[in-house]
């Protein structure tokens, strides 16, 4: 529901008192917006009129929110049941508007899990995103190094496999991993299914938390191997021990009175936040991660964290125990709307002794000390920005500096790739890699590839932000080249309509030698920075991570790439059939070349499948 007020423009209290006599009592979520319509605040009441009308007070209100008053020219309203559907409602707006006088937590990445697949041999590996997969899942862990470690361990004690089921039905031969006691080969039968699936016990035991029944039945295994005169499988046996103790001394402290916990720590400190989430699972710690959510100087502590808790868990599933750091304001409210979305009963605390306040202190611990470096890093930053303003000539120092960088291998497994970096350093949730598309470039044409790199994102970018209001656009564009890439770029921006973004080409220099660049700006002369010139080492810093990215995606394409099987991408051919052709021409290359009498003689394959073989590769 949109209300509009009686009288023509008002702005500030007067605005905000022209709504009071069109609303009711009514739970729900109101906007106030500026000039231009801009969102300024989304909030949720559950007294609609009550919350508005303290607003429309003329004093006792904090900087914050009296220099939001002033702004607003206009409301909006929507009305909802209950309060609990206002404070889903407001989290959803925040996160989808991103108000300038909200909290905002700007990092919402997803969590790392583990996934025990449904098969008849399960296959453990890390997995991100929605659960659509059947299978137990175990996390979530705060880092992908965090899971990589643990699967990593989990390899060496429980032999599991990390194929793909693709991969697993068609081999033939024990792989490398078999050979470094890294996975027991079910796919070959190198253990029987009902053997396999006690190791997959016993790895979701460990992953729920019981591991000293684990070692326990391992050490009897090993000293029985012994007496056995079976040296081999005891040495294996005390090696998979040693590997289950090298897990649980990686997670750190593990709290025994503590099955399922966020451990969720605040820290505000001039105008600055930084939030601690400590993830403990089945009695083990999983890793922590930092956020750095936007407030104001005036923002208390628990409008911070209830916000971050709220707009945290919007995507996420939370654990049934929250231990906070401080109270927020709508504790009960809170806890309903998390318990409805976990499907179980969620409790919310702030404890104040015991081992779980150890905890807490812990985690709010770690939250300054991060926040310290963080606003240290932050200082360091903002004067090598102004630096990098005065040595281009820009108007102000740039708040979103993007680099591109291109890689190849003589034009094949061809990406581009855009990183970007502002006052808080590398923003690498802002990232970007493009797979080069076009047909009729020329192997190695560097300069068509940053063409097709640079009009795909402002193409993007006109679509996406034509109004330049949500901190998409850059101040600044360092490319990888000299004046040639330099004049290339301002037409590529010219044809595009963008001509207002200053832009400078990092070329190497004399010998290619770091410290002797050379910049390039269009229609000026080249120059250099002083060899020992902060602001240079800071270019040469941001270049080399853009070529880090490029590198890095590159190579995960080419990867991907050598490992693919044309055979895989031929509907009607699974695992079966695959080995079939392979066991009768040896490779995916020789079928490929095979004619169509040769494909029908091999068993298992039918005259239909034989003709969609042969016309798959001939077609191409």
């Amino acid at each position: 529901m949109t209300t509009e007020p009686d009288t023509e423009s008002p702005t500030g209290h007067a605005c905000i008192q022209s709504y009071l006599k069109t609303l009711d009592a009514s739970p729900g979520v109101y906007r106030m917006l500026d000039a231009q319509a801009r969102v300024l605040y989304v909030g949720k009441a559950r007294n609609l009129r009550a919350r508005v009308s303290n607003y429309a007070r003329p004093s006792g209100h904090s900087g914050r929110i009296a220099r939001m008053i002033s702004e607003t020219a206009s409301m909006m309203f929507l009305t909802t049941r209950t309060e609990t559907e206002a404070l889903l409602l407001e989290q959803n707006l925040i996160k989808q508007l991103k108000p300038r006088y909200n909290v905002l937590l700007r990092d919402d990445k997803s969590f790392p899990n583990i996934h025990v697949t449904d098969h008849a041999y399960p296959m453990i590996h890390k997995h991100r995103g929605a659960k659509k997969d059947k299978g137990a899942y175990y996390g979530p862990f705060a880092s992908a190094g965090a899971v990589n470690r643990t699967l990593n361990q989990l390899q060496k004690v429980f032999l599991l496999r990390n194929c793909s089921d693709a991969m697993f039905d068609s081999r033939t031969r024990p792989c490398l991993l078999y050979q470094i006691k890294r996975c027991s080969a079910p796919c070959v039968g190198k253990i029987s299914e009902k053997d396999y699936a006690e190791t997959v016990r016993d790895a979701e035991r460990f992953l729920s938390g019981k591991s000293t029944n684990i070692q326990e039945t391992l050490a009897k295994q090993m000293a029985q191997a012994s007496e056995d005169m079976e040296f081999e499988r005891a040495a294996a046996l005390r090696d998979r021990i040693r590997a289950l103790t090298q897990v649980q001394t990686a997670q750190g402290i593990n709290p025994r009175g503590v099955t399922e916990a966020d451990v969720i720590a605040l820290h505000l400190e001039k105008g600055q936040a930084c939030v601690q989430v400590f993830f403990i699972r089945a009695n083990q710690n999983w890793g922590n991660r930092d956020f750095y959510p936007r407030v104001g100087p005036d923002v208390e502590e628990a409008e911070a964290l209830e916000a971050f808790i709220g707009q945290f868990y919007d995507t996420k599933e939370p654990a049934r125990l929250l231990l906070l750091s401080h109270p927020i304001e709508n504790a009960d409210l809170m806890t309903e709307v998390l318990t409805e979305k976990l499907g179980r009963k969620v409790e919310i605390a702030v404890p104040r002794r015991g081992e779980k306040s150890e905890l807490v202190d812990g985690a709010l611990r770690n939250a300054k000390e991060s926040l310290a470096r963080r606003m240290a890093e932050t200082a360091t930053q903002t004067k090598l920005l102004r630096g990098l303003a005065e040595a281009f000539d820009l108007d102000a120092p740039p708040e979103r500096i993007e680099v591109y960088d291109n890689s190849h291998i003589q034009g094949a497994s061809a990406v581009g790739a855009m990183i970007v970096a502002g006052p808080e350093g590398f923003v690498k949730s802002q990232y970007r890699k493009f797979n080069i598309k076009g047909d009729e470039l020329v192997p190695g044409d560097d300069f068509g590839m940053m063409k097709e790199v640079l009009t795909r994102r402002f193409k993007r970018l006109l679509k996406d932000d034509p109004d330049r209001d949500r901190g998409l656009w850059p101040d600044l564009l360092l490319i990888d080249g000299g004046a040639g890439q330099v004049s290339a770029v301002q037409e590529i921006m010219e044809d595009q309509g963008v001509e207002d973004i200053p832009m400078v080409g990092v070329a190497k220099g004399v010998d290619r030698d770091a410290g002797k660049e050379e910049f390039h700006r269009s229609g000026k002369r080249p120059f250099a920075l002083r060899h020992n010139d902060p602001v240079l080492y800071f270019v040469q810093r941001l270049r080399d991570e853009a070529h880090r990215f490029a590198i890095g995606t590159h190579r995960a394409k080419r990867a991907k790439s050598q490992m693919s099987n044309p055979l895989d991408e031929i509907a009607g051919v699974g695992g079966a059939r695959k080995r079939a052709l392979l066991a009768h021409f040896g490779s995916a290359k020789a079928v490929s070349r095979a004619n169509l009498a040769d494909l029908k003689a091999v068993e298992g394959i039918s005259a239909a499948l034989a003709d969609r073989i042969y016309a798959f590769f001939h077609e191409k």
